[in-house]
């Protein structure tokens, strides 16, 4: 019995001490980089995207960081792609580090890997769109910058071509690409085929950008009856796609879209040779920087007006999140670094980013969106948080989830003439009913 009662106590000892070191992490929003916990001792691994800084800014980050903290090393694996290979290693089990991106995780698998910073009012109060990662009321993702969904393009390519103003419609937009196929030497839409991801990227327009509504990505469209069909308005999913089928079915695209270059098209359309590219805005200081002519790169909203106005969807770049089984050490010098990267790195300022940081300034790009309204998608219904990832397995189409392929199929047909657009969204609907069946969600008629 004396031994029953002293492994009894001695497990709740273990418990209250467990408690205890749990209670000695501070409060994230109550973190002073430069003045809290400047004596303290880690060795910090970040596993991050952003290949294309690691001989600038990520060094300069590093310095800056560790000026402050110099018992702190840290120490950056960087990934190309990025997508698939942190899931892997974090779903693996693979000792990633301690600060990565989240990827693309359902909501209530971030618990098991990551520490949360607080709760989602608290960190709501410091940071934009900071919802995108949270779960039964904490936030476990910090975004690394926001990023509106437009298009980069060469304005001297554009003024040389004739186009004086901004387009406004998917027509205007195809007519400014073949007066750029007329009277310039320029690719008129570089798709970045061959990178795949970029093709992904088309996703992200679908929501906001195409409809105006916040709602749409993660409440509405999961209950929609056939939401590929053209509503006929020029908005809408239907329209954002069809943009695309349109370009590469007049060849107003790359020669031989399969050789696209990803690094060489940032020195390509620096120096004229593209007239545009659809990417998020954070992918405008990297052409910028691409050659000595920056002052040539543009960033305009995509080209779909509804109902007379424009908008643009904005939401969260990659997030970080901090490794739950790290020491606490590390747990707390890497919250400090967090803090550091989102609030006084300039990360967001420098790399085109909406500010995250509720008191940042908004980069000089974002001119051209005067009176376009940006949207941010709202968060899932309550008890649906996991439905639209689990309509997105199903139907194998993947939507701001990985789904580069099915946009890869869309130049392939167009291109070549082997299916018409409304085939190729009569598929995408056949495709969502069946899983949205399967699943047994209520659709709206």
């Amino acid at each position: 019995m004396k031994k029953f009662l002293s492994l009894i106590l001695a497990s709740m000892m273990l418990l209250s001490l467990a408690a205890v070191a749990h209670a000695e992490l501070p409060a994230y929003k109550d973190l002073v980089v430069g003045e809290s916990y400047t004596d303290i001792t880690a060795n910090l691994k970040v596993l991050n995207h952003r290949t294309d800084l690691k001989d600038t800014k990520i060094p300069q980050y590093i310095a800056e960081f560790t000026a402050m903290y110099p018992n702190v090393t840290i120490e950056y694996d960087l990934i190309t792609d990025y997508a698939q290979e942190s899931l892997t290693r974090l779903t693996g089990g693979d000792n990633w580090g301690d600060i990565m991106g989240i990827p693309a995780l359902d909501k209530d698998e971030l618990p098991t890997y990551f520490l949360p910073y607080g709760t989602e009012a608290e960190i709501a109060e410091i940071y934009n769109f900071a919802d995108q990662n949270t779960w039964d009321g904490l936030t476990y993702g910090i975004p690394s910058t926001g990023n509106a969904q437009g298009i980069v393009y060469n304005k001297a390519v554009f003024e040389k071509a004739g186009i004086t103003e901004l387009p406004k419609t998917p027509d205007e937009f195809i007519a400014a690409l073949q007066a750029i196929r007329d009277n310039t030497d320029a690719i008129p839409l570089y798709t970045n085929y061959a990178a795949g991801w970029t093709m992904g990227a088309w996703d992200a327009y679908i929501g906001g950008s195409a409809t105006g509504d916040a709602a749409f990505i993660n409440q509405k469209l999961p209950h929609m009856k056939n939401p590929f069909t053209d509503n006929g308005k020029g908005y809408g999913p239907y329209a954002v796609y069809k943009v695309l089928y349109d370009a590469a079915a007049l060849h107003l695209i790359e020669d031989d879209y399969t050789t696209t270059d990803w690094e060489g098209c940032k020195g390509m359309i620096n120096s004229g040779k593209i007239g545009c590219m659809v990417l998020g805005s954070w992918a405008y200081s990297q052409m910028v920087e691409a050659g000595p002519n920056g002052d040539d790169i543009g960033y305009m909203s995509f080209p779909i007006t509804v109902e007379g106005k424009q908008y643009a969807s904005a939401g969260a770049d990659y997030s970080y999140a901090i490794n739950n089984k790290s020491s606490e050490e590390n747990q707390i010098a890497a919250m400090l670094y967090v803090k550091y990267l989102t609030e006084m790195s300039g990360f967001t300022y420098t790399e085109g980013g909406i500010p995250i940081d509720k008191k940042g300034e908004y980069p000089a790009l974002y001119a051209a969106f005067d009176g376009i309204e940006f949207v941010s998608d709202l968060p899932a219904l309550p008890g649906e948080e996991t439905l639209l990832n689990d309509l997105n397995s199903d139907s194998e189409l993947r939507f701001n989830n990985g789904g580069d392929l099915k946009v890869q199929q869309i130049i392939e047909n167009a291109f070549y003439g082997t299916k018409t657009f409304d085939e190729i969204m009569e598929d995408w609907n056949t495709r969502w009913s069946d899983a949205q069946d399967y699943l047994g969600v209520e659709v709206n008629q």
